[in-house]
């Protein structure tokens, strides 16, 4: 197969004989770029069998490199199926993201008036460095002494991200005319947003944290997305200051940073599971206010995703895990920092491995290479689903509550009981007896 022309699944296994609509397959070609968890849980799915380089593929989990540069050279059969969409990110690049969601918020106010946009307000404000440092300092000078966090577009794990509360420090991303067109060819600096620091975070035994939280979209158009019942805070490992802004085990809950602090425990880790969080708040704040704020945190992977659904390529090939962070404040306000395409796969504890191999496993399950599924379900394994083409209820909701208090199908937190769930819902393996 030559690299201008890759073929997925073409004169494969099933172009002899082609297979009927939601009817099993018996052996699943995989591709992998990733040498993880998901490398494990492909490995050891019944049926599936690993093609190396150029081998013609049913499904692939590549990384955003590989499909940049061979997506548009693929031609892929009906039953293929890759982890990313096209253009993904239109979500995950943080300029891109706010950029999509300011526009989606002026659109509702146009169409739906300011009370239905204000259920946007969830993103802090934010500038991109440096084609807006001029409206920037505008804004920054409107509240002096307060601080603002720097994090380059298109990297993660916490790579390059500073505090400032100075004009001076962000000198290099000051855009004027005094630089002549052969300096500014020169010293093209990397693109940055700047967005003010949520100084008032919620805190746990004195320290910040965020949550990762868990979506899978599988097509655009029409919008079918499905949240993970299991995710995690991230906590720093250093009490909460604002007297430090220079100290990344402060601010930054990213564990790439924190496992290189001195005291870091790699078994004890700094990870609570989302159950553990959800228990936590109800304990301290009652049912009520909690159900209220999973509620608003439910409203931002919709809203999210909703602002990028007419720019998004939409391509029935196509299926995205997104990783969501979101941070809490004081006032159990929730906060979207950013959403990535390739959240982090690799485990930090047994705990993080068992919890990330349950995800991986139930996302195949949803993308159903086999044919197991009738396409009806509202729940797979730990996944709800969330939205198809419209809010989803729970059908307790709807049979027992009446139509006037309907319950959505979403349950960020609460418990897990995957194992039962699928052994009702799967029928086997193709060539496996149920047992």
């Amino acid at each position: 197969m030559s690299k201008s022309k890759q073929t997925a699944g073409y004169k494969g296994a099933y172009s002899s004989q082609k297979k009927k609509e939601g009817e099993g397959r018996s052996c699943i070609r995989y591709r992998c770029g990733l040498t993880n968890t998901i490398q494990d849980v492909l490995n050891q799915r019944p049926g599936w069998v690993e093609v190396k380089d150029d081998g013609d593929w049913d499904f692939n989990w590549c990384d955003v490199g590989w499909l940049r540069e061979n997506f548009d050279h693929s031609y892929m059969e009906e039953h293929v199926r890759i982890c990313h969409f096209r253009n993904h990110y239109e979500l995950t690049r943080k300029n891109l993201m706010v950029k999509n969601l300011k526009r989606y918020r002026k659109t509702l106010e146009r169409e739906a008036g300011r009370l239905e946009a204000s259920k946007c307000d969830f993103f802090p404000c934010t500038f991109v460095l440096p084609s807006e440092y001029h409206i920037f300092v505008e804004e920054f000078k409107r509240s002096p002494g307060s601080t603002w966090i720097m994090k380059p577009v298109a990297r993660s794990q916490g790579k390059g991200i500073f505090l400032f509360r100075k004009l001076k420090d962000i000198i290099d991303w000051r855009k004027d005319g005094s630089r002549s067109e052969e300096q500014k060819d020169e010293a093209q600096v990397e693109s940055y947003v700047a967005q003010r620091y949520i100084e008032n975070p919620y805190l746990i035994a004195g320290r910040k944290f965020d949550l990762r939280v868990y979506v899978l979209v599988t097509s655009y158009i029409p919008l079918k997305a499905w949240l993970y019942r299991d995710g995690f805070a991230r906590f720093s490992n250093t009490r909460f200051s604002l007297s430090s802004i220079d100290d990344q085990y402060v601010h930054l809950t990213n564990v790439a940073v924190q496992k290189t602090a001195p005291d870091y425990d790699p078994e004890k880790g700094c990870k609570w599971l989302m159950q553990q969080l959800r228990q936590y708040l109800t304990a301290k704040h009652g049912f009520e206010t909690v159900q209220t704020l999973f509620k608003e945190i439910d409203n931002i992977f919709i809203r999210s995703l909703l602002s990028v659904q007419k720019t998004i390529i939409n391509d029935k090939h196509c299926f995205e895990l997104y990783g969501y962070d979101i941070l809490l404040d004081q006032d159990l306000k929730p906060w979207l920092i950013e959403v990535n395409a390739s959240p982090s796969l690799t485990a930090s504890s047994q705990e993080d491995y068992d919890l990330k191999y349950r995800l991986l496993e139930d996302t195949l399950h949803i993308v159903d290479m086999e044919g197991r599924l009738t396409g009806k379900e509202k729940r797979v394994g730990g996944f709800d689903l969330m939205w198809n083409d419209g809010p989803v209820y729970t059908d307790v909701g709807l049979e027992t509550l009446g139509s006037s208090c309907l319950v959505a199908n979403t349950h960020l937190g609460c418990v897990n009981d995957r194992q039962k769930q699928l052994q009702q819902l799967l029928k086997p393996f193709p060539g496996q007896k149920r047992t």
